[in-house]
């Protein structure tokens, strides 16, 4: 029945704009954005009210809200799906066909929950004090709203486009891609295939009420696994052995957290720590300015690794020991102890060498190392910053959140399902709303304990969605 109540909310809800008189939809084709809150609101609050958690995903439930939306305003949908539970939905608006497709993308999967940990019950999607709080509320229920809104006015206001517009809503980004963007990728390529997507992983940085920069994921490391296994003969605890199996594991863990991969800038890379020197008080622009000066680098990445990890993590493919095993009884000498290494390599990094690399460092034969057979992603060059719609996100940028913010192109140090698209052609830019670098330590952001948006938060990234839309898509 809650699941009806939806999809009956979406019908009134479309039925009441189109009954709006033309001069209250939109003036000299742009939406009256003031008249169309309280409808972007209740989509969102709809669609946060869906559990998604994945596992087990049932993205399903948003799909047949956003389906029944997007065709009680006439536009084209599809459904597409290796499990009918987990479907992924594609809605297109067609253009003249001068210029090769917009993709625009987010994912209806959420990660899951720990309720007592919630001030607000997860899928409440309570508004308080100027937020909605939520799982999905900034990861990534907030790029799919922002997407559905702006089809929905594109197809109202009848926008003359030069590109299709290709919305992707798609399953399984969390944790199974391989009912997502995998499966679009390899069944389906023709549906999405386009010149350009805007999908997650980038935002905007306020810090004590003031915004400090827009960054734009134009690259990402690649997440692979490496394990670590050693061997020697057990034996009883009260002889302790020079073979034993922890200990050999234990100095080549130790060996591995002292060792770094080589530092390798990219173009997005360079791009970022230049721009991010023109904003930065003198000191760390100083810092930025110099990491590729010989004599100062070495100095600059050990202040990186302990004050600024995740840009030391930015300036090469990255090795953290996360999970330790070995060992069922305290007077027991194991055979056999392992350790599983989390690599985030950059895009362009040779694994084999990587792993062999590792070889070198560990230099002990009763250790193995080898990558084992975790999930994950294709590596791609990063997508170009000098191109129209990288262009388009600076100019919505500086006229949304301030002229003189910067945008910053990034590498992404986690993973999104872009990496898919990059590796097929497309060039793919992560955006966001805005975020207060405060919410994080508080327990609000992704994946955290809770979760929540600033209302004027999201609608003003609906806002800016529709100009990089519209200026990458629309004719000229």
């Amino acid at each position: 029945m809650t699941h009806l109540r939806h999809l009956l909310l979406a019908v009134a809800l479309l039925v009441t704009a189109v009954l709006q008189p033309a001069a209250v939809r939109a003036q000299s084709g742009q939406p009256d954005w003031s008249r169309l809150e309280a409808e972007t609101l209740a989509h969102f609050q709809a669609i946060l009210r869906l559990d998604t958690s994945n596992p087990p995903g049932n993205e399903g439930l948003v799909v047949d809200y956003l389906e029944g939306v997007l065709k009680a305003a006439g536009i084209e949908t599809k459904r597409f799906a290796n499990d009918p539970a987990r479907p992924n939905l594609v809605a297109r608006l067609r253009g003249t066909g001068r210029k090769r497709p917009l993709l625009i993308m987010g994912h209806t999967d959420v990660v899951k929950v720990d309720p007592a940990k919630w001030t607000h019950p997860p899928f409440s999607a309570t508004r308080d004090g100027g937020y909605v709080y939520g799982r999905g509320t900034v990861d990534d229920k907030d790029n799919v709203v922002a997407a559905l809104m702006v089809m929905l006015q594109l197809k109202r206001l009848n926008v003359p486009l030069d590109r299709d517009v290709i919305f992707l809503a798609e399953a399984g980004e969390e944790a199974s891609t391989q009912v997502g963007i995998k499966f679009m990728v390899d069944e389906h390529w023709p549906e999405i295939d386009a010149e350009y997507c805007f999908a997650e992983g980038g935002g905007v940085t306020r810090t004590g009420g003031q915004v400090r920069f827009a960054s734009v994921q134009s690259s990402e490391k690649i997440p692979y696994g490496v394990t670590l296994t050693a061997r020697g003969p057990a034996g009883h605890g009260s002889v302790p052995l020079r073979t034993n199996a922890v200990v050999h594991l234990s100095k080549a863990i130790a060996r591995i957290g002292d060792w770094q991969a080589p530092m390798r800038l990219n173009e997005t890379t360079k791009t970022y720590f230049e721009r991010l020197a023109t904003i930065s008080d003198p000191e760390e622009a100083a810092r930025y300015r110099n990491l590729t000066n010989p004599a100062q680098s070495a100095a600059i990445q050990e202040h990186f690794a302990v004050n600024e990890p995740r840009h030391n993590s930015m300036l090469r493919t990255s090795v953290s020991p996360n999970m330790v095993a070995g060992g069922y009884q305290v007077n027991v000498i194991p055979s056999e102890a392992t350790a599983t290494l989390d690599v985030r390599a950059l895009p362009d990094e040779d694994m084999d060498r990587l792993v062999e690399a590792l070889r070198t460092v560990v230099d002990d034969p009763a250790v193995e190392v080898a990558r084992n057979l975790r999930n994950t992603r294709p590596g791609a060059s990063p997508s170009r910053i000098d191109s129209e719609a990288f262009t388009a996100v600076e100019a919505a940028v500086k006229a949304h959140y301030g002229a003189d913010v910067t945008t910053l192109p990034t590498m992404s140090t986690g993973a999104t399902d872009m990496a898919f698209l990059r590796a097929k052609g497309m060039q793919c830019y992560g955006v966001g709303p805005l975020t207060d670098s405060e919410d994080g330590p508080k327990g609000f952001g992704a994946h955290s304990d809770q979760e929540r948006i600033l209302e004027s938060s999201l609608l003003t990234f609906v806002r800016f969605h529709w100009d990089i839309v519209v200026k990458v898509a629309g004719a000229r």
